[in-house]
Order: C-alpha cells, then sequence, then structure tokens
C-alpha cells in the first residue's frame, strides 16, 4: 500500500478548549462559577476557575512551532497554532496531515475530570461537567460529522454518577470515556476495589471503551531530581506496564466480561514480554497466590479486552502477531510534542511498510470504527477519505514552523526533572 492511499483515523489526540466553551450552555450559579478566560496584565490568556489560573501548558500546544520553543510555559491561544482549539482551523489541520477521523483527549479538565472534582458543591460540579461533555460532543465533534470519535469525561467522585453519564453521553452517540490508569495515585480507590462497579458496568452495558492515557495518575515518572527530562519522556509510555498488570490481575475482567479498555500512548513494542511474563507469573505462582482464570491465561485475557495504541512503534510491528490484531490503533496525538504531524502518513509508512493491506487497514482506520462504534463512511465516501483526498482538500494550509520568540529552556542547560518540578510548581 502506498502512503496516499492510508485511511488514517487517530485514537489519541489532544483539544485545548476554546474561549467561547461554555457560553449558553449554563444558567445561574454554575453559570457564575464556571472557568472563564481573562488576560492579565502581562498578555497571558488564562482559564480562572474558583480564584486560580489554569494555564495552557506549552507542550500541550507546540504544534506548528519551532521545535527550539517547545516547553512547559503557558502559552496564550494567539501563540498556539489555531487548529489547537478551533473546530475548523482542526479540520484544516487534519486534511493537510491525511488524517480523517480523531479522539480528542481535554486538555483544561485533566484527563479525569479532576478540574471539577476540586469543587465543593458537586451538584455545580456536575452541571459543569455535562456542559463541557455536551459541548465536545454538539460542537466540538458535531460541527463536522464523521470527522470526530466523542470522547467524555467523568464525574469521578461518584461511580454511580459515572454510570449514569456514561449511558447519558452514549445516547448522544459517545462510546469511549476517559479515566485514569492508576486512580489510586488521584486518592481513589484503586482497579483491585469494587468502587468503580457502577461506572464499569455502565460501560460494559453501552459498549463504552474506557481509555487510559499515560500520565492520566497525574503521576510523572522522576526517577532522579537531577536526570534529564528525556528519562521521563522516555518512559511515560512504557510507564502504562503498572496499569496494565493492575488490570490483568484485578477482578475488573472476570466480573466485566465484555469490557474493553485502551492503553492510550502506551505503544506496543512492549505488550509481547509482558504478555510472556504474566502467563509465567500464572503458571509459577497460582498455587499460593489464588489467582485464576479458569481455562484462560492472562495473556488470553489482556489480548480480549485491552486495546492497544501506539504513535511510532516499528519494533510493535515487528511483533505484532502476539497481540490481538483487531485490537492495534495508530494515533497522531495532535498537537502535543510527540506527534507526526503534518508528517503522519510519511512517518506512518516507515513501519508499515511490508504489513499486508489488510493488516494495514486494521491498524489504521478499521478498528477503531469497529471498537468505537465510528462509522466516517456514514458522511464522507471512502474515496474521499484517503491521505491524497484529504490533503487535495488543504493545499492552501500553511504548515511552515513559527517562531514567537525565545526558546523556553535557552541558557538554562539540560533541561532536567528539578527544571520540570519547579516550572509545574510556578503555575499553579
Amino acid at each position: 500500500m502506498q502512503g496516499d492511499d492510508l485511511i488514517l483515523v487517530s485514537v489519541d489526540d489532544h483539544v485545548v478548549e476554546p474561549p467561547h466553551l461554555f457560553e449558553g450552555r449554563l444558567t445561574g450559579e454554575a453559570a457564575e462559577r464556571a472557568p472563564k478566560l481573562e488576560t492579565l496584565e502581562n498578555g497571558r490568556e488564562v482559564w480562572m476557575f474558583e480564584g486560580a489560573a489554569l494555564p495552557n501548558v506549552g507542550l500541550n500546544a507546540v504544534a506548528g512551532r519551532v521545535p527550539e520553543e517547545y516547553g512547559l510555559d503557558p502559552l496564550a491561544f494567539s501563540e498556539m497554532r489555531k487548529g489547537c482549539w478551533d473546530i475548523h482551523a482542526r479540520i484544516d489541520d487534519m486534511n493537510v496531515n491525511g488524517v480523517l477521523g480523531s479522539l480528542n483527549f481535554p486538555s483544561m479538565t485533566g484527563f479525569t475530570g479532576q478540574l471539577f472534582m476540586t469543587m465543593d458543591d458537586k451538584d455545580i460540579a456536575l452541571q459543569l461537567l455535562q456542559a463541557y461533555n455536551d459541548w465536545h460532543v454538539e460542537d466540538w465533534c458535531g460541527t463536522y460529522p464523521g470527522r470526530m470519535i466523542p470522547l467524555s469525561v467523568p464525574p469521578i467522585w461518584d461511580p454511580q454518577a459515572m454510570g449514569d453519564e456514561v449511558r447519558r453521553m452514549a445516547e448522544k452517540g459517545c462510546h469511549a470515556v476517559t479515566f485514569s490508569e492508576n486512580p489510586e495515585k488521584l486518592g481513589h480507590p484503586s482497579w483491585h476495589s469494587d468502587h468503580w462497579d457502577p461506572f464499569l458496568q455502565a460501560c460494559e452495558e453501552v459498549g463504552t471503551v474506557i481509555c487510559l492515557h499515560i500520565g492520566s495518575s497525574s503521576t510523572t515518572v522522576i526517577t532522579a531530581m537531577d536526570a534529564p527530562i528525556d528519562t521521563m519522556i522516555t518512559l511515560q509510555p512504557m510507564n502504562i506496564v503498572q496499569c496494565a498488570a493492575d488490570l490483568v490481575w484485578s477482578p475488573v475482567f472476570r466480573k466485566f466480561p465484555n469490557l474493553r479498555v485502551a492503553l492510550s500512548e502506551g505503544g506496543i513494542g512492549w505488550v509481547p514480554y509482558f504478555l510472556e511474563r504474566v502467563d509465567y507469573v500464572y503458571r509459577h505462582h497460582k498455587q499460593w497466590t489464588n489467582q485464576d482464570f479458569g481455562d484462560q491465561l492472562p495473556s488470553e485475557v489482556f489480548n480480549e479486552h485491552v486495546l492497544t495504541c501506539f504513535i511510532d512503534d516499528a519494533a510493535g510491528m515487528e511483533v505484532r502477531h502476539h497481540l490481538n490484531g483487531d485490537h492495534i490503533h495508530w494515533e497522531c496525538d495532535y498537537p502535543h510534542s510527540d506527534s507526526t504531524w503534518p508528517q503522519a502518513p510519511e512517518m506512518a509508512m516507515k513501519f508499515l511498510e511490508g504489513v499486508p493491506d489488510e493488516e494495514v487497514n486494521k491498524i489504521t482506520h478499521l478498528n477503531a470504527m469497529a471498537n468505537f462504534s465510528y462509522d466516517p463512511f456514514a458522511h464522507i465516501p471512502r474515496e474521499e477519505a484517503t491521505v491524497a483526498a484529504l490533503r487535495a482538500k488543504a493545499v492552501d494550509v500553511d504548515t511552515t514552523p513559527v517562531s514567537h520568540g525565545t526558546g523556553k529552556f535557552q541558557d538554562e542547560g539540560i533541561v532536567t526533572a528539578m527544571t520540570l518540578v519547579e516550572r509545574i510548581g510556578k503555575q499553579k
């Protein structure tokens, strides 16, 4: 298959929420307490919520910037590529990248809706969260039918309310919800408890995929305070192996046999050894650990329930036969610093070359369609969905990297974990 013939659907991109998000969606006290965009004296634009600023972290919106200016310092909307927050510009950026469909994780709310969890009045918090979800489905995803896979944010403080929201969103056509790879790190019960059962039951009932993005436990992988930040960036995807182990050994999949979770941005090259290891542990230790998978092995349970997702993983392609071929998905990660925009097709072909067309189609779009209840071809003819066809619509879209000023980490030498902690601390 040639790159121009690919049909690309990314199951991991991100949205920087626009200034008008809550307009017309709330009344009364909820409208008064909703996050509002304010311009500071220094010209920075920040969301203000409950008396605190919620800066747009720089690494969340680097698409279109020169790499020397990547960093953690907050960005104003004027410093971002418009496709980060404007749906019309986003579609242009998808077209120029040859990407048909996209699932977008939130920025402002945190991966699990932690922002609203901090409110003292949970009734108001739920109203804000539902307004956010309605905006995401109706405005962000609904403006261009067939181009977006909707993803909801859960009211993590109440598992029953989480289940109710999953069902409400499913009625709107949303069959994906974001959640934490390790809820215990957020001060909640772990995967090994029954605390989340109402939520998990609802997801199983309506066929909603639980998307567990790397970093959704709000825990940064820091090995040493003087380690370069490159160490953290390297380990972040592979760190999701901890989530995989938690899930496999927890009762979750045995209690909910039709539940599916996605390890978003987790990569796949590490999975074969993980599967080998969990089976070895089971065979050698089940007599005294009292694990019982019946007539299955842990590796089979993983491949039955877990959707794997990767951006760039040539090693994973070489060992893909160890994974469930119907559960492998491609990602772009726009507009984050790991994104392959605007050369996603060219970069994808480096690891897809030689892979049979049937498997390429599964990895690039068919698996996403099947697993996320997504049918772009109900709105867009297949012949208009290829890389070549989409790029033909975007010949006027400029992808030249832009400079807005001094590099974020210039004159600081090697960026270390301490630099990261200090920068985050200044933003709180």
